[in-house]
């Protein structure tokens, strides 16, 4: 007789209650992402911030199409076979920015091992676009892993943003079982490139998926090793029940005591709290 695994619900805690999103800004964003058929990793991710964080001119939008190549255990984001890549996609976004009229735009992207350059390319062409039409928006790019490939890394990292992040996303030992394909060393690699370049170096993870506050400092001691500037840390929230567990919910306290590590360890900006995701204040993150 087979043993049915049973998981085990953990009750959120008070301070993960989330506001309901509104305001004008936020309306009219949402009504050109609806409009114009963006992928955002606001709405895909779920993310607790999409409020603030639209209110004050900032959004996330996701390149290179809505279906993943990878499939982490954490992550909403569909896995599969992708289209082909749109050449004409980077106009559209950079004239969605120009409408929005963002005042700092983070693009994102699913991971594309099925394109030659890992869609490094489409990135470049991405933030040239959007600095053409919107020359004075900063902007952000979370970039794929690219498999630790140095020129396809500067290609996408090189380009005329103003920061340049790659999530660590968890700590060493649970990077296996937590990530479908990338690789802790890898991430390190890639971010050690991005170091190198005129941009801001970012990097993020989440907890409360079994680490404990040593690997946390550990993975803050890699972070600096490779350049490594700005840190976020936020609570992993699970978005449906076939992903990963929750394990554990921090507190804020400890929260708190995870910022105060890391600027101690030279970080310039730590953003460290519960309902935290790499984008949260990412228009503070911009000057050096």
């Amino acid at each position: 007789m087979t043993e049915k695994h049973t998981q085990t619900i953990l009750r959120k805690p008070d301070w993960l209650k989330i506001k309901i999103p509104s305001g004008k800004q936020y309306i009219d964003i949402k009504e050109i992402v609806e409009q114009h058929n963006l992928n955002t990793i606001c709405t895909s991710g779920h993310c607790p911030n999409m409020n603030e964080c639209w209110g004050r001119g900032t959004a996330t939008l996701m390149i290179l199409g809505d279906i993943c190549t990878r499939a982490c255990g954490f992550c909403n984001v569909k896995t599969g076979r992708p289209l082909p890549a749109d050449l004409e996609e980077p106009k559209r976004v950079a004239e969605s920015v120009r409408l929005m009229k963002l005042k700092h735009c983070v693009l994102t992207s699913v991971d594309r091992d099925d394109l030659n350059d890992g869609g490094a390319a489409i990135w470049a062409l991405t933030v040239q676009e959007i600095k053409k039409l919107s020359p004075e928006t900063t902007i952000e790019t979370l970039i794929p892993d690219f498999d630790g490939k140095e020129k396809l890394v500067k290609l996408a990292s090189n380009a005329g943003q103003d920061v340049v992040s790659h999530n660590l996303e968890t700590v060493r030992r649970i990077t296996p079982w937590a990530r479908s394909r990338a690789k802790y060393d890898v991430s390190l690699k890639t971010l050690e490139i991005i170091s190198q370049l005129d941009v801001v170096p970012k990097s993020g993870i989440m907890v409360g998926l079994g680490e404990t506050p040593d690997e946390v400092v550990e993975t803050m001691n890699d972070l600096r090793k490779v350049g490594v500037e700005v840190i976020t840390i936020g609570q992993y929230l699970q978005p449906t029940k076939k992903h990963l567990e929750v394990k554990e919910f921090i507190t804020p306290e400890q929260f708190d005591e995870y910022k105060r590590i890391g600027l101690d360890k030279g970080f310039r900006h730590v953003e460290s709290s519960p309902l935290v995701r790499s984008s949260y204040r990412a228009e503070r993150h911009v000057k050096r």
